[in-house]
């Protein structure tokens, strides 16, 4: 197949979840032929109507696209849909892209590139921020890393679905070592948000007026501006769940001890997490920490149905 950089590349989006969605259509919009899987069939149908093509495995999608991203939960997920029975590496045409965005250790995409690269395919590790609102917009940031080559063929398709592409050298890894302190932060901030509001709610000042105030002071963070609305309006649908901060912060956790680095607080921010799912949210919202804290002093919170 003519992979020349003017020859337009058809997209793969492996794993339409919250992000996956967003970037998938963001590139159907700028005109990308954009093909999308997912084991949901009602997720399928939902992207066939945005004028994609749906299909419920990689297999079905890799002879027809050049780029694939690979935005799944986890590493087994990755590697199941890398390297399975359906998997990419077999079907893939050589020359390909295959863009893999979780949240993973970094030392895990070099061994991925070396096992796609005896098949004639490119890696780049390229983890993505920004949330769902951001991947509808199509202004996702993708944290990239990878072979120059990989660049040359993806380029166009990233600029699709990216609002900005940072690259970050030739070596696969350096892109998941900056989205682990990425997360290291992403969780600290959203622990300490949901924190300082229970705090704030227990001695009485107005949640409203409070998460005002602070968006307007020092103390904001883009966490707490984003997700303490969450918290006022009693609303924990999982844009992006606790769980998920279970396993970055603990992956942050495993590098970090590789390297004898200390992260007490990072360390205190995933103990508050586990504490969270321990009481049963675990699949709710990250801004769901704030249950935690009302648990432990008996903090009414607002509610969906509350004026």
């Amino acid at each position: 197949m003519n992979t020349s950089s003017k020859q337009p590349r058809h997209l793969g989006v492996i794993g339409l979840g919250s992000m996956g969605m967003g970037a998938a259509c963001s590139a159907l919009r700028q005109g990308v032929k954009t093909w999308g899987c997912d084991t949901r069939a009602a997720v399928r149908e939902q992207f066939a109507a945005a004028g994609g093509v749906a299909v419920a495995t990689a297999r079905e999608l890799a002879p027809h696209c050049q780029v694939v991203l690979v935005l799944v939960v986890n590493a087994a997920q990755t590697e199941e849909v890398l390297f399975g029975p359906d998997g990419l590496a077999d079907h893939l045409i050589s020359g390909s892209v295959v863009i893999c965005s979780a949240t993973v250790d970094p030392a895990l995409p070099p061994q991925w590139e070396k096992r796609l690269a005896e098949k004639g395919l490119l890696l780049i590790d390229g983890p993505v921020s920004g949330g769902a609102r951001k991947a509808a917009e199509g202004q996702m940031t993708v944290m990239a890393s990878g072979q120059p080559r990989a660049f040359e063929v993806a380029s166009d398709c990233m600029q699709a679905f990216a609002g900005k592409v940072y690259r970050l050298g030739e070596r696969v890894g350096i892109g998941s070592t900056v989205k682990m302190v990425n997360q290291h932060l992403a969780g600290v901030h959203i622990a300490a948000a949901c924190e300082a509001m229970a705090l704030g709610m227990r001695a009485g000042a107005d949640p409203d007026q409070l998460y005002e105030v602070i968006c307007n002071s020092a103390g904001m963070s883009w966490m707490f501006q984003n997700r303490v609305p969450h918290i006022l309006e009693g609303d924990y649908t999982p844009l992006s769940a606790v769980n998920i901060f279970v396993k970055d912060l603990g992956i942050v956790l495993d590098a970090a001890r590789k390297l004898a680095f200390p992260l007490p607080l990072a360390a205190t921010a995933h103990q508050l997490y586990l504490a969270t799912a321990a009481l049963g949210h675990g699949g709710e919202d990250d801004a769901a920490v704030v249950k935690y804290y009302a648990a432990l002093a008996g903090l009414e919170l607002p509610t969906k149905d509350a004026p």
